[in-house]
């Protein structure tokens, strides 16, 4: 296997968005992610796990801007401690569809961005019913991407 072709993949995958100016919002499944949080936040709006190590990280950025907008800040948000990361991120897929979606932001995000866990077929499955419909695995997650979707009529 040429895992070099793949790494080239994802970069050029990665390299697209960076470039374009993709509005990407990341969300952090990863208990222990902690002061990464604070990097990770210079590319974009996140939303993390609340526990105490990534609290205390989030503690740092929303002390340093407390009047940052949710479209480019920090959300950390509560889960199950007995949930799987996959059950989490399907169970806050509505939350923040609604945070940075049509209704709250223009344009929407069309990239979202996953720590801490992988890809597989029922994440394709729900994430589909918001539209996205290319994903790309990465070492820390995966990145999936939609079109940009239109505002409803009324």
């Amino acid at each position: 296997m040429d895992t070099t072709r793949g790494l080239e993949r994802v970069l050029a995958f990665e390299w697209f968005f960076v470039m374009s100016g993709t509005y990407r919002v990341f969300i952090v499944l990863d208990k222990e992610y902690g002061e990464r949080l604070s990097e990770l936040n210079q590319a974009g709006p996140v939303w993390i796990v609340d526990t105490p190590r990534n609290r205390a990280a989030a503690q740092k950025i929303w002390e340093v801007a407390p009047n940052r907008s949710h479209l480019e800040g920090v959300t950390a948000f509560k889960i199950n401690a007995d949930d799987s990361p996959e059950d989490n991120l399907v169970n806050e897929l509505d939350a923040i569809d609604l945070h940075h979606g049509i209704h709250s932001a223009n344009p929407p995000y069309t990239v979202l961005e996953a720590v801490g866990v992988q890809i597989n077929k029922r994440l394709e499955t729900e994430l589909s019913k918001f539209g996205f419909n290319q994903f790309q695995s990465t070492e820390a997650g995966f990145i999936a991407v939609r079109p940009l979707p239109h505002p409803i009529s009324e």
